[in-house]
């Protein structure tokens, strides 16, 4: 009659953060660890708005936030040293 409700991903997550590290048992970091793997995906999909997730053509290179992969990167400018002055006399 009073059958357990399913929690939700997100709310368990929660639950298991709020365990202190070193009380959490080993199935609890086993649990926690599936959950946040799981969530990430999740996460990387839908906060991407009007991205494609990566099995839609996304890229395979180490791809940023940005969008842009370390190909596209610009070079950083090396900043050139002077050579010293000659001492005036």
């Amino acid at each position: 009659m009073n059958e357990p409700q399913a929690v939700s991903p997100r709310r368990r997550l929660q639950e298991l953060l709020a365990i202190p590290d070193s009380k959490r048992t080993e199935a609890e970091w086993d649990e926690l660890n599936e959950l946040e793997i799981s969530l990430a995906a999740v996460n990387q999909i839908s906060a991407g708005g009007d991205r494609h997730p990566r099995t839609n053509g996304g890229s395979s290179g180490g791809e940023g936030r940005s969008g842009r992969g370390s190909k596209g990167r610009k070079p950083q400018m090396r900043s050139q040293k002077r050579p010293p002055r000659a001492a005036e006399s």
